[in-house]
């Protein structure tokens, strides 16, 4: 592995534990170069992914742009991060055992929401705003009303 402070070729493992439900092991490294010590993650990867976006364009599945973007939705939200952590890998072991080396952007958007509805309306609401391109205050309005009459919390 490859230090990230020197870009020496060799780092020594120090400590192993698996995270993320055993989905992950985490590694604790020292660069046997310039001696800093830096994580690593290891997951398990079912298959290539790929995404079509809109106009038929096609890119590789981000596992960390999915992340990102659920916890932009959850930033300052009373929400654990080994809950949001979970989701993540949730809607990534979902797509990758569905069969399908292609998935639509508008299915994993719909993964993301069904996921965020469950644990806060008010991430739910936010990821909904730039997924479903909110343009005025009313719509933020009309959706807020249908969360309300489901009883989101």
């Amino acid at each position: 592995m490859r230090c990230p402070f020197c870009g020496h070729e060799d780092s020594q493992v120090k400590d192993s534990r698996p995270t993320e439900d055993g989905a992950a092991i985490r590694r604790r490294r020292q660069c046997e170069g310039c001696a800093a010590r830096f994580t690593t993650f290891e997951r398990i990867q079912l298959r290539d992914l790929t995404v079509l976006k809109s106009e038929n364009r096609r890119e590789p599945f981000d596992r960390e742009k999915l992340a990102r973007s659920v916890a932009i939705a959850c930033r300052k939200r009373p929400i654990d991060p080994t809950r949001i952590e979970k989701l993540v890998s949730g809607i990534q072991r979902q797509l990758e055992t569905s069969g399908d080396s292609e998935i639509g952007s508008i299915h994993i958007g719909e993964m993301v929401m069904e996921g965020l509805k469950g644990l806060d309306s008010v991430a739910y609401i936010r990821f909904a705003s730039v997924y479903k391109d909110f343009t005025e205050a009313r719509d933020f309005e009309e959706f807020a009303g249908t969360v309300m009459e489901a009883g989101g919390k």
